[in-house]
């Protein structure tokens, strides 16, 4: 598994700083206190101090070039107390602009720890830049606002989460519910509708196996996801309800709920 990205390390960073320059945006003029639909064990607040504290638990990793497990102390990952949103927004800057120096001097080959088979600095920088896209579409749900990424960002976005899907530790802990989704004859189709042929935006989810297989192709399946990318990577995040009307399924919309049930951590 190389959970291989398809952006280079720079762009990855600058990336990041944007993102969380957007996601910052949001919560300015937002009630912290309001409810993300998306997550509704969290206000904006909370969401803000997640982001924040996975940036800076990154960076902290990538910058000690720790090749084990980091724990912080709780005050670092969570941010200024009480509901000051001058001083969240400041420590919401400070931890991402500090995690992209980390990641920049670095590179992407240093070896460090991460949750993953990959081994190097450059997963985080893919993971963090990642990880911001989809909090700022729950940040802008909560807020009421519009959310847009680029698209070959957001086509490498899905793209990891389906090479992150594939690895043994989901199979493992998701092994319940692989046998509703795992079978002869099943299989999805992701089409993006509003991207150029270069960026070769369709997805082949091969369920057929015990396992998920995927290959960028347009191939016949059992479900097809339709819809502009930006759209078809909510609905697979689960930021977008699949009945939406910005997407279309077609064939067996059963195993569509099935998969994102189970293609979750």
């Amino acid at each position: 598994m190389t959970l291989q990205g398809s952006l280079s390390h720079d762009r990855y960073c600058d990336q990041l700083l944007a993102e969380s320059d957007q996601f910052r945006s949001l919560l300015r003029d937002a009630d912290l206190s309001a409810t993300v639909p998306t997550c509704p064990d969290w206000t904006l607040a909370d969401l803000a101090r997640h982001v924040g504290g996975a940036h800076r638990w990154a960076g902290t990793i990538v910058a000690s070039r720790s090749t084990e497990f980091v724990s912080l102390k709780s005050q670092v990952l969570t941010g200024p107390e009480g509901t000051d949103g001058k001083a969240l927004d400041a420590w919401l800057a400070e931890g991402a602009e500090q995690t992209v120096a980390a990641l920049r001097e670095a590179g992407p080959d240093v070896e460090v720890w991460t949750w993953s088979p990959v081994q190097r600095s450059g997963f985080w920088a893919r993971r963090m830049t990642h990880e911001t896209v989809i909090h700022r579409a729950d940040a802008a749900l909560t807020a009421g606002a519009g959310f847009e990424v680029p698209q070959d960002v957001a086509a490498d976005c899905l793209e990891e989460w389906l090479q992150l899907c594939a690895l043994p530790v989901l199979a493992e802990r998701r092994a319940e519910q692989a046998a509703e989704l795992f079978g002869p004859g099943r299989s999805i189709h992701l089409h993006a509708t509003d991207t150029p042929p270069a960026l070769n935006a369709e997805w082949f989810l091969d369920l057929t196996g015990d396992a998920l297989v995927h290959r960028r192709t347009h191939e016949k399946a059992t479900t097809a996801l339709r819809g502009p990318l930006t759209d078809i990577l909510r609905v697979i995040y689960r930021r977008l309800p699949a009945d939406s009307d910005r997407v279309e399924v077609l064939g067996d919309r059963g195993l569509l709920d099935r998969w994102l049930n189970w293609a979750t951590f």
